[in-house]
């Protein structure tokens, strides 16, 4: 089992954990997370644009001239996609981008991203975050004294003491353990996990 130091908010060892061989000890799949990533980017799409057929623009309801003895094309609405300012052919519709990708598939993926942080020295565990009030010079602080940048902080359950001293800290994101994805570990470089989050992370995911 990969076993990881603990320390405290002041950077100073207090201990070691053994992280589930399961979790953070898997085979790095590149391929699988990539899909997943892909997955999380496409739900996260508005998918509301929308372009106007010739039945949804306005004017057109007569026929510009007679269908024959002119000499010209026959033409039926001066609103036709030929025309300018006429209904566009085969134009975005609103829809939803979101597409399945099997439960198998995420849990492995989410195994392989947090084995690459293990893998790379880059999983920070600590015991836990008290501030008695929101402060972000505080937070700021602390992950100096921890020596990293562009982190997600995971803890068990989200305080809110903490999440409004991160939540000002450029390259910081805090959030709880039932919430962790792929995408996010991907996106930040170090992960700072309180004990709490281990366990939780260990009992939702294995």
């Amino acid at each position: 089992m990969p076993t990881v130091a603990v320390l405290n908010t002041a950077g100073q060892q207090v201990g070691e954990i053994e992280l589930n061989e399961k979790i953070f000890g898997a085979p790095i799949r590149p391929d699988l997370m990539h899909i997943v990533v892909l997955q999380y980017l496409a739900a996260r799409r508005r998918g509301t644009h929308k372009t106007k057929t010739r039945s949804e623009v306005s004017g057109g309801g007569r026929k510009p001239w007679r269908q024959k003895g002119t000499g010209r094309a026959r033409q039926g609405s001066i609103r036709a996609p030929q025309w300018r300012g006429g209904g566009v052919v085969h134009g975005p519709t609103p829809r939803s981008y979101a597409f399945k990708v099997p439960k198998k598939v995420r849990r492995a993926a989410l195994y392989s991203a947090l084995s690459s942080k293990v893998q790379e020295g880059k999983i920070v565990v600590v015991e836990g975050f008290e501030f008695e009030r929101p402060k972000t010079k505080d937070m700021v602080g602390v992950l100096q004294n921890l020596n990293v940048e562009k982190a997600l902080i995971v803890d068990g359950e989200k305080k809110r003491p903490v999440y409004l001293s991160a939540r000002n800290v450029p390259n910081v994101k805090y959030m709880e353990a039932a919430g962790l994805n792929v995408y996010e570990l991907l996106r930040h470089d170090h992960l700072v996990l309180t004990k709490d989050a281990v366990q939780k992370v260990e009992e939702v995911f294995a």
